[in-house]
This record gives C-alpha cells, structure tokens and sequence, in this order.
C-alpha cells in the first residue's frame, strides 16, 4: 500500500470534539460541526485527533465519535480517524472498529510519554500495520509524544506497508520541508503548505495537503488547494500572507498551544466567535474565561477580516 492507494488531498481540518458545559460527550454537536465542514467544501476530516481530546475521551466515546463523524460527512468527504494510544492492542482494537465503521483511514501517532527510539518507532509502526487492515498515517506530534521524526526516520516509516501519508506536525519547518522531498514519492505528506514559503514549494517542488486545527477562515480554507490545483498561484500567496501573519498573534512558536489557553481551548474560543459549533473542553483542559482574553481574541479575528466590526461584540 502507498499514496496511489487513496486521494487525500487538499485541506482537512483536525475536528475538535464537543463536549457541555458539564463534560458530557455531544455527539449533537458534533454533527452539525461535520455538516458545516462538508457544507464549505472541506475535502476531508481528522477525527480524535490532537485537537479531538481524544486523551480525555474513553473507548467507547472515542467510537462514538468516529461513527458520528462518518454519519455525518455521509460520503462527502474523507474521513480519517485518530487512534493513537499507548498499546498496539489499544490501536488495532480502535482501527478495526473505525474501519468498520465506515472511515477512510486511521492515524496514530508514536505512543505518547514513552518517547520512543527510531528503531521502536519503526517497529511501533510495523506492528500496527500488521494489526490495521486498511490505510495508515503517520502523525508526528513532538509535542506530545516527546521525539519528532525527523527526515531519515521518515523515509524508513514511508516503506512500512500500510502506511499511505505522514501528518507532519513538527516545529521544524526545514526538517519538514525535507521530509516531503524524500517521502513524496511514497506517501501522502499533510503538512505547512499554506505559508509563503510553502506556496514556493507547492509551486516547484508539489504537496498533498494540509490539516489544520479546525477551519477558522470557512471556505477560503479549501479554496487555497483547488486555486493550487488549477495553478492559480496569485490567491494562494494572498492566502499565505494572511495566514503568515495571524498566527503568531494567535498561536505560541510551534502552534502547540495558544497565546491564551491550550490549543483546544483556544480553538474553541475562537470557532464560538465565528459562530462555528464547537461545544466545550473537557477537563483536565480548562476553558478560556479570561474577558480581556478573549476581547484580544476577538479584535485579531476582526484585525485580519475573519470577523467583521458590527459583529465582533458578543
């Protein structure tokens, strides 16, 4: 199996999960948040992820939430499933039943707290591939994983059989910017195409996509990867110059956390000012709650156009 056995591509947002104020899981919600990405376009979905709280959830929750997530993208768009976990045992039971499910795919990233050496990470992967019987992705979270796998790590990964694409969140653009000249050819690469210096990138050297932490900017979000499918490089450099610029007033360096909270806090801070479904954070996070914190939130929505003045008071 390799990058020619799927089509993902272009731009999947990392889908929050929403929970109530009190904790419980809502799955209502999270419908509606999968219907408004296949309403704007989005090519695709990363469920249970790092922005899904997927740590916080248990087995059966985390079930719950890929079949509401297949429910409701309805064949729409893909749907890739996060199944990271600490046991091997753990993933495969999370695959099979996501796969089952309807899912396109699942990701799981190196076991976290572990910190795995390169020669475990490979046999991590292997062992999984073994046990998932359907596509694989590799998610590089160094953040909470504690190793990032760098470019000879990743070319070793590209070769293990199910495995069709690597998510690539390292705070390291070069090594990233590497990574996808040497695994392209093998595998998928989700990483930060949509900056200027990605746009150069796409433009000489090509990319697959991008999975972003929700979809703050709606539609615009997919748009920059159909303008790069049809060449239209002029839209994309606006989109990245934006994009380039909004982030660190929003996010710390790496994009591991927000100015003011976690990244899931934050995110869905954010998405409730943009009128997005969102529900809350699940303890142990806590929400943003902070009113001079989110009055700075909200004046960089409207600063950068994703909010517009007469609507940017709650």
């Amino acid at each position: 199996m390799d990058r020619n056995d799927v089509d993902w591509a272009g731009y999947f947002p990392a889908v929050v999960t929403p929970f109530t104020e009190s904790g419980a899981l809502d799955t209502d919600t999270l419908h509606a948040l999968i219907e408004q990405y296949a309403e704007r376009g989005m090519h695709g979905v990363v469920v249970n992820g790092t922005c899904g709280e997927w740590f916080s959830q248990s087995v059966d929750e985390r079930k719950a939430v890929a079949e509401t997530a297949v429910a409701a993208a309805a064949g729409r768009m893909r749907v890739l499933i996060g199944c990271t976990s600490n046991t091997a045992d753990n993933v495969q039971e999370l695959a099979s039943h996501a796969l089952g499910a309807g899912a396109d795919g699942v990701l799981a990233s190196p076991p976290p707290y572990i910190k795995l050496f390169p020669n475990e990470v490979v046999a991590w992967y292997e062992d999984i591939s073994e046990r998932v019987a359907g596509p694989l992705v590799v998610y590089n979270w160094p953040h909470g994983t504690g190793i990032d796998i760098d470019s000879d790590l990743a070319d070793r990964l590209a070769d293990v059989e199910a495995v069709v694409a690597i998510k690539d969140s390292t705070p390291n653009a070069d090594q990233f910017f590497e990574t996808s000249r040497r695994v392209r050819d093998r595998v998928r690469v989700f990483g930060p195409y949509m900056s200027a210096r990605g746009v150069e990138v796409l433009r000489t050297e090509g990319g697959d996509g991008f999975v972003g932490g929700g979809s703050l900017n709606g539609r615009p979000d997919p748009e920059f990867w159909e303008n790069y499918w049809k060449g239209d490089f002029a839209p994309m450099e606006e989109y990245a110059e934006r994009a380039d610029r909004l982030f660190p007033k929003l996010w710390l360096p790496g994009g591991w956390a927000g100015h003011y909270g976690s990244y899931q806090a934050q995110l869905k801070a954010l998405m409730h000012m943009l009128g997005q479904p969102a529900g809350h954070v699940r303890r142990p996070r806590l929400p943003v709650t902070d009113a001079a914190d989110l009055a700075t939130m909200r004046a960089v929505l409207v600063e950068e156009g994703l909010l517009q003045p007469e609507t940017s008071r709650a």
